[in-house]
């Protein structure tokens, strides 16, 4: 392929290349250039938007380029404050390596394991000791520290920044040079942390590395970041049916975002999916590509074959889900507020969340659409609760 086409398949959804020169240089050398993106293992799970990157990262690879996978097991121990306005609790060594075991596993079902290197940064930064990290200290000021938006807007704020925040960037960009990284790839709110790995390899001789930024992915609501604390997630680790109802449920301006940032469909084809949506076809019948394609790539095509015709009997013939949940509830007194029931039955996050649901027409008793918020149910009543397209729950109260 030649380099124009490289950068082209590189790029592709990506929000900023810096330096596009400077890669299409690297390019032409001919070598395999070492491709980094670093994770620190803060949670159990990967979800989609984690997979942004690791697509990415397969990009490179199929273009016959050296990827480095790494688990950020010293760093996850210090919290990266990158977005907060808040200084992030660091984990334990425990919950670091428990968390990583699962990384390792999900990976591989979207990298080739035969052609993936998995680095962890403990590997570097052990060794290196106090006085080590202090000499990488000596190459940053806290004026540049200063610069990056989360810690100015603290500082400006009075609000505290621990001193080993600022360690972070340092520590992301020293990875960068004990990894002798070519490019390197993050998100667009890691812009500052990218860039400091390219000032510390000029400061150990290296030639810096190229930074390539991917936009952050939207959750199902739409708006805010993919996050698991915010429910709003698809985790790769799901079960098939869950990944595939929860895409289903996207907005279809949503889907195209999805398409272009989770999809490995040619571009081409996405835009004749857009022209055909736009000429009449059902955005429906679109998503459930989309949705059929995930769920293959952390299933299998059996499995997402089986997702659909479990969606279409549930919500195109309102058919109940065979693997319901069976929940047993004790009643205060011989009854139970309906708002008390979703919440305890999990359906819900709370019951201020259940009435809310209530009024938007969002839950089912045995079918129905509740509309009494004041409703009751009593001890030894048995009944299907559904909240929302995908929650259900047989409920039994004694």
């Amino acid at each position: 392929m030649d380099i124009q086409s490289q950068l082209a398949r590189i790029k592709r959804g990506s929000d900023e290349l810096l330096v596009e020169t400077e890669l299409a240089d690297k390019l032409k050398s001919g070598r395999p250039l070492r491709i980094k993106a670093g994770f620190d293992p803060t949670a159990p799970d990967l979800h989609l938007g984690h997979t942004v990157l690791i697509n990415k990262l397969r990009h490179f690879q199929e273009l016959g380029h050296h990827v480095m996978f790494l688990i950020g097991d010293f760093t996850g121990m210090i919290g990266d404050p990158t977005g907060k306005n808040t200084t992030r609790p660091p984990l334990s060594r425990e919950q670091i390596r428990e968390h990583a075991k699962t990384y390792q596993e999900q990976v591989f079902k979207i990298l080739d394991p035969e052609k993936t290197e998995i680095c962890f940064n403990s590997s570097w930064f052990e060794p290196l000791g106090a006085a080590g990290m202090i000499r990488i200290a000596a190459l940053h000021t806290v004026a540049r520290m200063l610069e990056r938006d989360d810690f100015s807007k603290r500082y400006a704020n009075n609000q505290p920044i621990a001193i080993h925040e600022f360690l972070y960037p340092l520590c992301q960009g020293y990875d960068s040079v004990a990894m002798k990284a070519d490019v390197e790839l993050g998100g667009t709110d890691q812009k500052f942390n990218l860039l400091v790995g390219r000032e510390l390899q000029k400061h150990y001789g290296q030639t810096p590395q190229c930074v390539l930024m991917m936009p952050l992915l939207e959750g199902l609501d739409g708006v805010n970041k993919m996050s698991k604390s915010l429910g709003n997630y698809v985790g790769i680790a799901e079960p098939a049916k869950e990944i595939f109802g929860k895409l289903m449920s996207i907005s279809d301006e949503l889907m195209w975002r999805y398409f272009e940032l989770l999809s490995f469909r040619p571009e081409d084809e996405i835009a004749v999916f857009k022209r055909e949506t736009d000429e009449g076809r059902n955005p429906r019948d679109i998503k459930v590509l989309l949705a059929q394609e995930i769920v293959t790539r952390f299933h299998s095509t059996a499995a997402a074959d089986a997702a659909l015709a479990d969606f279409e009997a549930r919500f195109q013939r309102g058919a109940l889900p065979d693997d319901m949940p069976e929940i047993s509830l004790v009643t205060k007194g011989g009854i139970l507020p309906i708002a008390q029931v979703l919440k305890e039955a999990g359906l819900t996050a709370s019951t201020s969340d259940a009435l809310r649901m209530i009024e938007q027409g969002g839950v089912r008793l045995n079918g129905e659409k509740i509309e009494d918020k004041a409703l009751v149910l009593k001890a030894g009543e048995t009944c299907v609760l559904q909240v929302g397209k995908r929650k259900f729950a047989r409920v039994t109260l004694s």
